[in-house]
């Protein structure tokens, strides 16, 4: 008989200690009892019954935050960006946040994500970049009414970091190389006139100017032939005497212009 009362004194004990459920403060807990919402469980010392209810979730009701990894947007301009931002929220009403919304994390993401796009989506690149807060603020009220449904108040939205996307980063470089390139080769075209131009100077103001002409064509006759004998494939090139005879005092009745022209290409190349 006594162990009967022993046995049954237990049995009540284990009941009450297995009902007995502690929630700290700053939480709370959602109990269903056979599959169906009960009661919301307040910080301190609460009962449920043994082998009906169960705790199905517990959650904290101080502020959390969410990190939203850098995510692309356009901007109206239809510049491509990469845009970081930051949630800071709490649930309001822990039965909205269980029963109103499916993975609460996510759709927080989601909404905020969309919200996000279509504000940057408004805004020329230039203005991205110096309205950050007032991009942050607008987020806030927008989704601030959809997730009063849910159970959860959203503190703030934060934008992190609004940078340019890494293909149009390289886009830039590549155009900053090319305008280099171009100035360049502008630069380059410049000093050339300006070269051919003295040129013409010296040579319009010489009497000489037709022999000195010449030379430089006969100049280029002899370097071509030369270069031609050095191929393994040359063959023998025989002159006019004649006209060796005249493109020899035409190149000495021009050494006077060609040393002219000659400091002038040194000049030029001094100068590059």
């Amino acid at each position: 008989m006594d162990g009967i009362i022993a046995a049954f004194i237990l049995l009540i004990l284990g009941s009450t200690v297995g009902s007995a459920k502690v929630i700290n403060q700053g939480y709370e807990a959602i109990v269903e009892q056979t599959g169906k919402y009960k009661r919301t469980l307040k910080p301190g010392l609460n009962f449920i019954v043994p082998f009906l209810d169960t705790i199905v979730w517990e959650e904290t009701t101080r502020e959390q935050l969410i990190d939203i990894e850098p995510q692309e947007a356009f901007t109206s301009d239809s510049v491509q960006v990469k845009v970081d931002a930051i949630i800071y929220w709490k649930v309001t009403d822990l039965y909205k946040a269980y029963y109103e919304v499916e993975d609460l994390e996510n759709a927080l993401k989601n909404l905020v994500l969309t919200a996000m796009r279509s504000q940057i989506g408004q805004m020329e690149l230039q203005k991205t970049f110096s309205n950050r807060r007032e991009i942050s603020q607008g987020l806030t009220e927008e989704i601030k009414e959809v997730t009063k449904a849910w159970g959860v108040e959203i503190t703030r939205v934060e934008i992190q970091e609004i940078k340019l996307a890494p293909n149009i980063v390289a886009s830039i470089e590549k155009e900053k190389a090319a305008q280099i390139e171009r100035n360049a080769a502008k630069l380059q075209a410049q000093g050339v006139a300006d070269y051919m131009r003295q040129i013409s100077d010296v040579l319009k103001d010489n009497p000489k100017g037709q022999e000195a002409l010449k030379f430089f064509l006969a100049q280029k006759f002899v370097d071509a032939n030369y270069k031609l004998g050095e191929s393994p494939n040359s063959k023998i090139v025989f002159m006019n005497p004649k006209d060796m005879s005249e493109a020899v005092s035409e190149l000495m009745v021009a050494d006077e212009i060609s040393d002219q022209i000659r400091d002038l290409g040194g000049e030029a190349t001094k100068a590059s």
